[in-house]
């Protein structure tokens, strides 16, 4: 009887063991590697008309170079950086392996191989995005805003695009682009 006891007692324990092997670490609290990795996908574009957002002519930007920077919010130190580059549809997708639940991160798009589509908007663009797995959320993708660069000067077509999206009374700032077109 004691024979069978050590047998069943030895069964549990390597049970246990082997459970614990196999844990996901999902719940990782040090902010230390995971062993699934929250991806941070989005895109880049290119505003050909330059009103600096997404219109239905702009395109993406293959080969864009994106920069996401993790930053202490109590002194603004980087604690974390990582680069990549957007496919032929122009989106990214960056792997990161730690929680940055406490930290504040942003995407950043760096570079533009479009020598004709390469000019920042006026405020360096930023797509905040949380990286945490401590959120409720159990999609391990986060998606940034997107994020563009502009044409030297506005297409041919963008005075049409920017009347259909204010039919009524167009922006000032948007006339005076389009006064030399068409």
């Amino acid at each position: 009887m004691a024979k069978k006891l050590e047998i069943v007692a030895l069964f549990l324990t390597l049970s246990c063991l082997l459970s614990l092997a196999y844990a996901d670490g999902d719940n990782n609290s040090g902010g230390g590697d995971d062993k699934t990795s929250i991806i941070v996908e989005g895109n880049v574009y290119c505003d050909p008309c330059r009103v600096q957002f997404q219109t239905r002519v702009s395109k993406p930007i293959e080969g864009a170079k994106v920069k996401l920077e993790c930053r202490s919010r109590e002194n603004e130190t980087v604690v974390y950086t990582l680069e990549g580059e957007t496919n032929d549809q122009g989106r990214y997708g960056l792997p990161v392996h730690k929680d940055f639940q406490e930290q504040i991160c942003e995407v950043t798009a760096i570079d533009s191989p479009d020598e004709d589509c390469k000019e920042r908007f006026d405020d360096i663009e930023r797509a905040r995005v949380l990286i945490t797995s401590k959120n409720g959320i159990e999609s391990k993708a986060r998606y940034a805003n997107p994020l563009g660069f502009m044409k030297k000067e506005p297409s041919d077509e963008c005075k049409e695009v920017i009347e259909e999206l204010f039919p009524e009374d167009m922006p000032e700032e948007f006339k005076k682009k389009f006064e030399n077109k068409n």
